[in-house]
């Protein structure tokens, strides 16, 4: 159950987010639990849908990463195979609506109910081997995120060696 269905203020649910959502500082008793930062980048995968298709000459990675601007976007290849797709929405700031009048002319806008998404939207993928890390392209389009990744012509067939005998 959602607080904000309860009645709760989102301006106040999102400062207690906040204020509890502290950096990782090394603790000896829960060096054996998962760090808040895995525990977020795990729940941020699981919510970033995404499609992989495979066609001749390319991967090709689609994510849906609704409400984002091409600039909060990272395409980025680690490790030399792993392609990580990052962003991430946040909540307009107070001072933000300060300047949106509602529509009547009258008031600051509010928020009655949230229900879209915000927070990070992150997805790993192992590449395959004949996957070109060198050529990748991306596009970004009505909050649909496309990643192409061209693959490497495939290895020409090894030509018989021919050895000339020697006379001893």
């Amino acid at each position: 159950m959602d607080l904000r269905d309860m009645g709760f203020d989102p301006t106040v649910l999102d400062t207690l987010h906040e204020l509890l959502d502290l950096s990782d500082e090394p603790d000896a008793k829960s060096h054996h639990a998962p760090s808040r930062a895995f525990l977020r980048d795990k729940k941020a995968m699981a919510a970033t849908p995404a499609d992989v298709k495979e066609y001749p000459n390319s991967y090709v990675f689609v994510l849906d990463m609704p409400g984002l601007k091409p600039d909060q976007i990272k395409v980025q290849v680690e490790d030399g195979n792993m392609l990580v797709v990052s962003g991430e929405r946040k909540r307009e700031k107070e001072k933000d609506l300060k300047d949106q009048k509602d529509g009547a002319g009258g008031g600051l806008l509010r928020y009655v109910k949230m229900e879209r998404r915000l927070g990070k939207f992150l997805k790993k993928f192992v590449l395959p081997e004949n996957a070109d890390p060198e050529k990748i392209s991306a596009s970004y389009q009505d909050g649909v995120l496309t990643v192409t990744v061209e693959k490497r012509p495939p290895p020409e067939p090894k030509k018989p060696k021919t050895i000339e005998v020697q006379i001893a």
